[in-house]
């Protein structure tokens, strides 16, 4: 009969000099795998008789169990020498950031603004800034918007309660219309810019928030007149959309910057709770959508900036870029893009 005691003291023995891992697995499964040695004596129960398997069998149970029980000791201790090895030999910089750290990304309005200056750079148009705080010449008097004219009603201003040195009164823009009148005055004709950026007005609901974002687009040259300006928009708004579908309407309309002025339209069809832009207004299942505000350039603003409108002319659009995210988002509250709602943002 099998000496069962020196048989696991020798396992025994073998297992606790086990000096890794890789070694504890060879010795496992030469003693409890298929074909081991403890294995073996196990299937030899079933040849034995029923007084032999009450005397035997415990013994080769219990020499399994002493057996498991050394391997799992050992390889418990194996891993706590491995793991204290590791933690000796890292370091770790608290002063970087963790590898799981949440990833900005580009936000629709800034995305949107930067496809816009894209497009409009691809028909040879450049792109003008200017200042946000703006003094009332430049905001309003220099695009024939005088001190008494009614069209002020229409711009809800933030003024600041301080003029600046030459009493002029200092407000947030209500539009960049302003960097048109400043690169009129700084560049030589022909000038084809667009100015995007924020506008301020005191205005707050489901499509008007206090501020915004605006792109206005000015073409001065020689020559210039209102298929110019169709042109451009539908050009414009085709590779905007990407459709080619692209129909507009230009209504009569008054600004009092540009004469004569076009509210502009375009069509537009309700699919699944959204507006898609593209098709004939007209047509069945489709409707016309305000898009944006255009016009020739008023006279009075180009002799403003001191050029002579007998021999320059130009027109001007604007559009807030807010909407046009809007539409190409299928989103139905302006609020949603400044709320900072992690849910939203991370969508």
């Amino acid at each position: 009969m099998t000496d069962y005691q020196a048989m696991q003291a020798e396992l025994v023995g073998d297992i606790n000099a086990a000096p890794d891992l890789d070694a504890l697995e060879a010795l496992r499964i030469a003693a409890l795998g298929k074909t081991g040695s403890v294995s073996a004596l196990l299937k030899t129960l079933g040849s034995l008789s029923p007084d032999e398997r009450q005397t035997v069998g415990p013994r080769i149970h219990g020499l399994r169990e002493a057996v498991s029980d050394a391997i799992a000791g050992r390889k418990a201790a194996l891993e706590a020498a491995a793991l204290e090895a590791r933690l000796a030999t890292e370091r770790l910089d608290m002063s970087l950031p963790a590898d799981d750290a949440p990833k900005g990304s580009v936000h629709p309005v800034s995305q949107v603004m930067d496809e816009l200056a894209e497009i409009f750079a691809d028909m040879g148009f450049a792109v003008a800034t200017g200042p946000e705080i703006e003094d009332d010449w430049h905001n309003f008097t220099a695009l024939n918007i005088p001190e008494t004219h009614p069209a002020r009603a229409m711009h809800d201003t933030f003024y600041f309660p301080d003029a600046n040195a030459d009493g002029q009164k200092m407000l947030l823009r209500t539009h960049t219309s302003p960097v048109q009148i400043r690169a009129m005055m700084t560049q030589e004709p022909p000038i084809r810019i667009i100015a995007p950026g924020r506008v301020y007005r005191s205005d707050s609901d489901a499509t008007h928030t206090p501020m915004f974002h605006q792109v206005e687009g000015l073409v001065i040259d020689r020559g210039i007149h209102m298929g110019h300006l169709k042109w451009t928009l539908e050009t414009f708004l085709k590779a905007y959309f990407e459709r080619d579908d692209i129909v507009l309407r230009l209504r009569p309309s008054y600004f009092p910057f540009t004469e004569p002025s076009a509210e502009v339209d375009v069509g537009y069809k309700q699919e699944k709770g959204r507006r898609i832009v593209g098709g004939h207004g007209d047509d069945e299942g489709h409707a016309w959508m305000e898009l944006l505000g255009s016009g020739m350039v008023n006279r009075r603003v180009i002799a403003n900036c001191g050029l002579d409108p007998d021999e320059w002319q130009g027109f001007a659009f604007g559009v807030g870029v807010d909407r046009l995210a809007m539409l190409k988002y299928g989103m139905d509250d302006l609020r949603a893009f400044f709320d900072g709602d992690l849910r939203w943002l991370a969508h």
